[in-house]
């Protein structure tokens, strides 16, 4: 199992970018509206987030405990970059930015 199972890549137009990543992947979306579109290929999550943050794509780690791993990565040296937040289907995300400024997602599922 990947680590980083996660990847969201910020995209100006979601529509315009959809076809560029079926043909990357070569699937299908697993899920579409007009504020995310998601991909599931060979154990991995991509997902193409409109407006999403300026600094690239941002990976994340799934795990159990998403306040103990954000408290953790603040006390490391890391500044939170979104709060958590609930974003549906029981499925709670945060991020931070590491010392050099690149995003780290953290999700946490609702068991």
């Amino acid at each position: 199992m990947a680590i980083l199972k996660t990847i969201l890549f910020p995209v100006a137009d979601v529509a315009k970018a959809t076809p560029v990543y079926t043909a990357l992947l070569g699937v299908a979306p697993s899920v579409e509206s007009p504020y995310y579109v998601g991909y599931d290929s060979e154990g991995q999550h991509i997902g193409l987030v409109p407006n999403g943050s300026t600094n690239g794509p941002a990976c994340y780690r799934h795990v159990d405990d998403l306040d103990a791993n954000l408290a953790a990565l603040v006390e490391a040296g890391a500044t939170v970059a979104q709060e958590p937040k609930g974003v549906g289907n029981g499925r709670t995300i945060a991020s931070v930015l590491d010392v050099d400024g690149n995003e780290i997602g953290l999700i946490q599922d609702q068991n």
